[in-house]
């Protein structure tokens, strides 16, 4: 793909015909169905696509769960790469934030937002969440539109190895409490967290706002046992009972490296 960018650009013609290429891919969108919702998204990209048509059965725990909250209920989607569930749960609940801070994914992101008519519901947060107010790094293991595995401010990715990026830039993190205090959001009733790595260090800038939350989906990797075990430690202090751990993608091959993530579900036995 490089060799050929570098070939169309080297004269006007080329690089006026690769610019066109650009813009067409990027308005690309389809539209599928599930559980009679309609919803439309961007594809500008073969990953993309893979995300689209997975969509109802690449992780239905994650549907299901999206499925049982009401309407007057309040979803942080943190790690909400291009709101492919943002998306789906805001024809359920009243207000969705998006966490989702690479520079690569917000645009799909807001076209997909708009695309589906969702601007009065849904309301991007370009930070990365940690567990305190903090200028640091972001860093990316893919420059695609649709990229996942990357990490804030750690050096570790989602298996606790150390993470082998491709691309860095600077940016403030804030916690959960911050995000309330500073920002004025409205404290969550759902969290849903899958941000490759720090699940737990993300729970634990926010004690005070766990108490409010009624139910949790946490992306963990129990090949992680720091996180891991931290995770399972703060919110079984916050008050959380396990109800299911299930697969985080059912679609993945033998042998994928994510084989031992689990997407879990817990629940806050005050509600």
């Amino acid at each position: 793909m490089k060799r050929t960018a570098e070939f169309f650009t080297k004269n006007k013609i080329g690089r006026i015909f690769f610019e066109i290429i650009f813009n067409q891919l990027m308005e690309r969108s389809k539209q599928i169905s599930h559980n009679n919702q309609k919803l439309i998204f961007s594809v500008p990209n073969q990953l993309n696509r893979y995300r689209v048509d997975s969509f109802s059965i690449k992780e239905p725990d994650t549907l299901n769960w999206i499925d049982e909250m009401s309407h007057e209920k309040i979803l942080w989607d943190i790690g909400a790469n291009i709101g492919l569930y943002s998306i789906y749960a805001a024809k359920k609940c009243s207000k969705v934030y998006c966490f989702e801070p690479s520079i690569f994914n917000l645009e799909l992101l807001g076209r997909n937002i708009f695309l589906n008519n969702l601007v009065d519901k849904i309301t991007i947060i370009p930070l990365p969440l940690t567990a305190e107010l903090v200028e640091s790094t972001m860093k990316m293991t893919s420059k695609d539109w649709g990229g996942a595995l990357s990490s804030f401010e750690k050096e570790f990715g989602f298996d606790g190895k150390t993470i082998d990026d491709v691309f860095q830039f600077p940016i403030l993190g804030i916690s959960m409490s911050d995000a309330v205090k500073h920002l004025k959001l409205l404290p969550p009733d759902y969290i849903k967290i899958d941000v490759d790595g720090i699940e737990h260090i993300i729970l634990s800038g926010g004690l005070n706002i766990l108490k409010g939350v009624e139910s949790i989906l946490v992306e963990i990797n129990d090949d992680f046992e720091t996180q891991a075990k931290e995770t399972q430690s703060i919110l079984e202090k916050s008050g959380f009972l396990l109800k299911s751990k299930n697969p985080a993608d059912y679609s993945a091959k033998v042998g994928s490296p994510t084989k031992n993530t689990y997407n879990q579900i817990w629940l806050n036995k005050n509600f």
